[in-house]
């Protein structure tokens, strides 16, 4: 059951990356738009997240605070996913605030799932 667990946690991380990686591909490229991989890599990792909140019938008791904490951060980071495609639908282009957020409460989020115990 622990590999089950370890192989699910695997899959979160790796949609935060995917989310990450395309989001990183656009700062690089000058482009800064709302891409579709971003979009896959919030629902693998919420997907993910949903599956690791639930009893595994393991030993160690969940935290909840933590896992709040990171649903709280992933309906922000899908909001302003969904506001700034909105946005580059209608302007062209990604409000820079909106496009920095992103980024940085993906690598939060991230950096919560491996960091805090």
């Amino acid at each position: 059951m622990e590999f089950l667990r370890h192989l699910v946690l695997l899959f979160h991380l790796v949609g935060f990356a995917i989310l990450f990686g395309a989001w990183f591909v656009e700062l690089v490229n000058g482009h800064r738009g709302i891409t579709r991989p971003m979009h896959w890599g919030l629902a693998i990792a919420g997907i993910a997240g949903l599956i690791l909140a639930a009893p595994w019938g393991i030993e160690d008791e969940l935290n909840y605070v933590k896992i709040g904490v990171k649903l709280v951060i992933l309906f922000v980071i899908g909001a302003l996913l969904g506001a700034g495609a909105g946005r580059e639908r209608k302007t062209g282009k990604v409000p820079p605030a909106i496009f920095w957020s992103i980024g940085i409460l993906t690598l939060t989020n991230a950096a919560i799932a491996l960091l805090w115990r």
